[in-house]
């Protein structure tokens, strides 16, 4: 491939794979400015585990907007759910394995309740909304008002926010400096990750000649094969690369695990079952789908039921991370999901969006805050930053879909 079939190629998918190319970008940026420090082995750890909660809001936000809707109740829901999670644990005194279900359900019914006037009496999800997240906001306060910040002592909650998976037993050899004794295999190295590390490499990969396959079963268009190869050998090296830092540090983290899930699975549910091409079709044209069969208000209540699900998701993890919940929980994060869905690739217009590609939005937006918490960059420039960065990613969004039509 030529350097010039190379520039036509990304041009003419730069919807797919502008998000990989910024991210490459921004990480050399960063690792540029900080000297390497951005990629070194604990930040990589932090970063993964900061993207956790914040992707996984972005895989709830942008069904949503393929759907043609916007829900900006999720940051204080989030929040406030996370608070809840802390008083059953704290003041109720009851266990993990109670405490998460009840909260995953108890976001859900809050899901449902703000797609209630949406689905039913049309009214815009901007203002229905709206009205959850000042509900929301101030049921969070009104829940920690006697007692501020809460702060969480139990381990198996702050490990899924702090802890990291444990390893395969490995029989033990003298160290050769002397000192106790090492792994015989792969010593320094946690093996559990890189063999998920591995498995996730081979799913990328099957998974993407699958789809190449279908496509051109059906006589779509595909990229060309030089194209296509270079996008699996990026992704892999990425994938890799990261996998490989976190094995040389602690591991993978119980956030990253579940993260990935929460991304395979509804990966797996948009691009392979009937639910995921209803909900595409109603975002492709509601009046089109109506007179199809499909339930409108139906999908539109499942999809916000499933975002207040996720939702419950992440103010655990949030809350497990901070190892407390506080009255300012959930702020902004509406902003971050919103931004990450957008710049993974999901259409302001509706239909169009991948779920893997908002958890790739995700790591762009979180690599941008983390490399400039790094570098010191003053607070209100990150503010103006992130906000451009949101304004950049809609006008993207605009102007490809013109060039395709």
């Amino acid at each position: 491939m030529t350097i010039q079939d190379l520039r036509e190629a990304l041009t003419k998918n730069i919807r797919d794979y502008g998000m990989y190319i910024a991210l490459f970008v921004i990480m050399a940026i960063f690792t540029i400015a900080t000297q390497g420090l951005f990629l070194s082995p604990r930040n990589i750890a932090d970063l993964m585990n900061q993207t956790g909660y914040i992707a996984v809001l972005a895989v709830g936000m942008t069904l949503v907007i393929v759907i043609r809707h916007i829900d900006l109740s999720v940051g204080f829901l989030a929040g406030f759910l996370g608070a809840v999670s802390a008083v059953m644990l704290t003041t109720w005194h009851l266990p993990v394995l109670l405490v998460i279900p009840a909260v995953l359900v108890l976001g859900t019914l809050a899901g449902l309740l703000t797609a209630l006037p949406v689905a039913r009496l049309g009214i815009p999800s901007f203002v229905a909304s709206l009205a959850g997240w000042l509900i929301f906001r101030g049921l969070l306060l009104s829940t920690l008002s006697g007692t501020g910040t809460i702060q969480i002592a139990d381990p198996t909650f702050i490990a899924l926010g702090n802890g990291s998976i444990p390893d395969f037993p490995i029989p033990q050899v003298p160290n050769p400096s002397g000192e106790g004794t090492v792994d015989a295999f792969l010593p320094g190295l946690h093996k559990l990750t890189l063999l998920l590390g591995l498995l996730a490499v081979v799913w990328f990969i099957v998974s993407d000649f699958r789809n190449r396959k279908v496509k051109k079963s059906y006589n779509f268009a595909v990229i060309p094969n030089d194209m296509f190869i270079l996008k699996q050998v990026f992704v892999a090296s990425a994938l890799g690369f990261i996998t490989w830092n976190l094995a040389g540090y602690n591991g993978m983290g119980w956030t990253v695990v579940i993260m990935l899930v929460v991304v395979v699975v509804y990966d797996w549910v948009s691009r392979q079952t009937v639910l995921g091409r209803h909900i595409y079709a109603v975002g492709g044209n509601p009046e089109a789908a109506e007179l199809s069969g499909i339930g409108v208000a139906r999908i539109t209540m499942l999809v916000f039921g499933s975002m207040g699900f996720l939702c419950g998701l992440a103010g655990i993890l949030f809350a497990s991370r901070l190892q407390s919940a506080g009255p300012t929980g959930g702020t902004l994060f509406e902003l971050d999901a919103i931004a990450a869905a957008y710049i993974g690739g999901v259409s302001a217009a509706g239909g169009v969006g991948k779920i893997t590609g908002s958890m790739v939005g995700a790591l762009v937006y979180m690599s941008l805050r983390n490399g400039m918490n790094l570098m010191g960059v003053d607070e209100s420039l990150q503010y103006i930053i992130r906000g451009g960065v949101l304004a950049l990613a809609v006008i993207f969004d605009v102007t490809t879909r013109r060039v395709k039509r």
